[in-house]
């Protein structure tokens, strides 16, 4: 359990303008507010009374927070809009690594970082000199990105982003959705336009009205949604881009009538992670920290063919027995021996319904398919695409929607013939 520093509170606060401002910041970190909480906050504050700030906490608690997963994020929203110095200072520092003696020795907790992100988006950042900790800090909430530098940011590469901008990029990330088609199965269902008569209904109903056949009973072929698997490489090479990938990731697991039945995640640099239940988590901070501390080789090597075939071993039965489609999140470069890599490549194919390959390095235009890895790998996907930007991640949902979609491995295997 987080421990803080008490924290005191203005002495005659204009409560509305406040309150009305900490609401906006709370509906900027995640936090579903509209008008109508709002305003039930400012009655519940008028009537609680403002001269005891546990008081003043649990009430804008009880008006703002419906969500368990939310109750972290208020918290830390809530000390920073209500000037906690010290705790100013600390986040300030994370959004600025250039500010130095500011930045307390801990990692930062979950919700902390979206905190500071949604109070300081749009504010200048730059310390004024002199400042003492008991001053408090003006913060602006209205800046807000114009369309020109939304269209820039979505092509920009996640390497080349500053901390700002990767913090906008992860917001339009949690919005996108990857929609998919239905799969016919082979099993029936009553249909009042079905394609093929229900001989069994239509007696059935006969045999109620005296046997005689007035009305024909139709079937028709039922859906259902296949499953997504998703697997990230979080070696050194890829770690800006997994990361990004897996907030992603995490908006699909998390977004209601998306069509997938169910998410699954892996990670892997020397060695395979099912991160699969940490995506069920709401907050997403909270969620991606449980995948990092669980997943140890993080910006370490990399062993796609070993790592493969611990997948094909130990989860390809289970996760993807019902037409299971897969992304494959990775560079491709291997050191190890490639027949082996095509051959878990082969067996991965064969389980999966579509292998769509994402792989950051098709952002060069000169790219060629040299590396023995990338060779091994490339004749066994469905799709080969870029997988560096926003963009690149929009353009999923149009290789989902096509299933003749190959993306650049035509090309490519063009090229090494």
């Amino acid at each position: 359990m987080a421990e803080y520093l008490p924290l005191s509170l203005p002495d005659e606060p204009k409560l509305t303008h406040n309150i009305t401002w900490f609401a906006r910041a709370l509906r900027k970190a995640g936090l579903p507010i509209g008008t109508g909480r709002l305003l039930d906050a400012i009655r519940a504050v008028q009537a609680a009374g403002f001269t005891n700030k546990e008081d003043f906490y649990w009430t804008l608690h009880a008006c703002f927070v419906s969500r368990p997963e939310h109750r972290v994020v208020f918290a830390q929203v809530f000390r920073l809009y209500w000037r906690d110095p010290r705790f100013l200072e600390h986040m300030m520092s994370m959004m600025l690594p250039a500010v130095r003696g500011v930045q307390e020795d801990r990692a930062a907790q979950a919700g902390e970082k979206r905190a500071a992100e949604a109070l300081l988006d749009g504010f200048d950042h730059t310390v004024p000199e002199g400042q003492q900790e008991e001053q408090g800090t003006e913060i602006e909430l209205d800046a807000s990105m114009t369309m020109s530098s939304e269209e820039k940011l979505r092509t920009l590469d996640f390497e080349q982003m500053s901390t700002e901008e990767i913090a906008q990029a992860k917001r339009m990330l949690s919005r996108l959705t990857l929609p998919v088609d239905p799969i016919a199965s082979r099993r029936t269902q009553v249909a009042a336009r079905g394609r093929q008569l229900d001989w069994r209904a239509t007696l059935k109903h006969a045999m109620r009205h005296g046997g005689n056949v007035s009305n024909l009973k139709h079937k028709d072929r039922s859906e259902r949604w296949p499953n997504l698997v998703v697997i990230c490489d979080i070696s050194g090479s890829m770690s800006q881009y997994s990361r990004m990938v897996l907030h992603f990731l995490h908006a699909v697991a998390n977004h209601k009538g998306a069509g997938w039945a169910k998410v699954h995640g892996f990670t892997f640099g020397t060695q395979l992670t099912n991160i699969t239940r940490h995506l069920a988590t709401k907050d997403v901070d909270a969620a991606l920290a449980a995948a990092g501390a669980e997943a140890q080789d993080w910006e370490g090597g990399t062993r796609i063919g070993e790592c493969l075939h611990d997948f094909n071993r130990d989860w390809s039965r289970r996760v993807m027995g019902q037409g299971a489609v897969v992304l494959l999140i990775t560079d491709g470069l291997d050191r190890g021996a490639p027949d082996a890599l095509a051959k878990e490549m082969k067996r991965l194919r064969l389980s999966a319904r579509r292998l769509i390959w994402l792989n950051p390095l098709l952002r060069w235009e000169g790219f060629a398919a040299k590396a023995q890895g990338i060779r091994a790998m490339l004749p066994h996907v469905d799709s080969f695409r870029a997988g560096h930007s926003i963009a690149s991640i929009e353009a999923l949902a149009e290789a989902l929607s096509k299933p003749d979609d190959v993306g650049e491995k035509a090309r490519l295997l063009r090229a090494l013939e």
